[in-house]
């Protein structure tokens, strides 16, 4: 099992920055992957950027050069750096930890909005 609580998001303007954050708390072989998907109203979720423990890193198309992920292994965390904000990236994002085993089951935070309008 893993806990994970999401802070950050809210609102901001086209051209903005947000930094969301994650802290994980549980069975450190489910934090293998750590990282943040997004959910656009009538849109599926999508992976955003993902980090493995030992740092590699994977980014959806449309947020590399704008989006930095990083981890904190000793404290469980995980962190999105989000620059050059556009509507587009409106979404909820949600945090996620995951095994490297096969078919390993993700785990979720609650969701948290962020909102990118003038």
């Amino acid at each position: 099992q893993v806990q994970l609580v999401e802070s950050g998001g809210g609102l901001v303007q086209p051209g903005g920055s947000l930094r969301l954050s994650c802290a994980a708390s549980g069975n450190i072989f489910s934090m293998y992957f750590m990282g943040w998907y997004r959910q656009a109203p009538g849109k599926q979720r999508e992976l955003v950027a993902r980090i493995t423990s030992s740092g590699t890193t994977t980014y959806l198309d449309s947020v590399k050069g704008r989006f930095t992920i990083s981890r904190d292994n000793a404290k469980n965390t995980v962190d999105l750096q989000m620059a050059n904000l556009t509507p587009e990236d409106t979404a909820v994002y949600y945090c996620y930890s995951q095994a490297l085993t096969s078919g390993a089951h993700p785990y979720w935070g609650q969701g948290t909005q962020v909102t990118v309008s003038s």
